[in-house]
């Protein structure tokens, strides 16, 4: 990862075009910037693996929302608020499922008449992107840009410079993880997960 050179004025130039959906202005971006984004998430989590995989994910946001971009401020500071709240929300994430498995371990897998029914049906949406989040992430990446962005295999391919093929094989597997996934989590422990959820506010 390393920082690519230009002023200020130059990065203007980028930031817009980055803002118009530009790739190879994502790309250089991501080369001047990856670097310092992925020491500052390495300082807060433990693991080489997630800080990795969290780098992703800022810069998965900030494609996302490219269109949110405002080339008169501090993009390095844009991305640095990005990286800490990705941390803070996987660091919660991380937490809540002790708390679930400390729960489960105490108490049978009742269900609570009480949680209303929109509240599982709010945590199984937030639940099914935590499932994406959780695949590897050159195949999260692929995955978001064919299936939520709505691109065709051959602007991903041309966009990360890999097959379509490659593609392909990527959003087999993704799809059926998330579907292995959905299997194992049941209604019960997700009324959990909403009960403890409402104890935290």
């Amino acid at each position: 990862m390393y920082a690519q050179k230009y002023d200020d004025t130059e990065e203007k130039s980028v930031l817009i075009s980055l803002r118009s959906g530009c790739q190879s202005a994502f790309r250089q971006v991501y080369s001047r910037y990856s670097g310092r984004i992925y020491l500052n998430i390495r300082k807060m989590v433990k693991s080489e693996e997630d800080a990795v995989e969290l780098l992703q994910e800022v810069f998965i946001k900030v494609w996302d929302k490219r269109e949110l971009i405002d080339p008169e401020q501090s993009f390095r500071s844009y991305l640095f608020q990005i990286a800490k709240y990705t941390v803070y929300n996987f660091i919660r994430r991380n937490n809540l499922e002790k708390q679930v498995q400390a729960y489960l371990s105490l108490h049978n897998t009742a269900l609570y008449s009480h949680v209303e029914e929109e509240l599982y049906e709010k945590q199984y949406e937030e639940w099914l992107s935590q499932t994406i989040d959780q695949l590897p992430p050159q195949r999260k990446l692929i995955y978001k840009l064919c299936k939520i962005e709505g691109k065709t295999y051959a602007e991903v391919s041309d966009l990360l410079s890999i097959s379509t093929s490659t593609i392909n094989d990527h959003i087999v597997k993704a799809t059926k993880y998330i579907k292995e996934k959905h299997g194992i989590l049941d209604k019960s422990t997700l009324l959990i997960i909403s009960f403890i959820l409402l104890q935290q506010h």
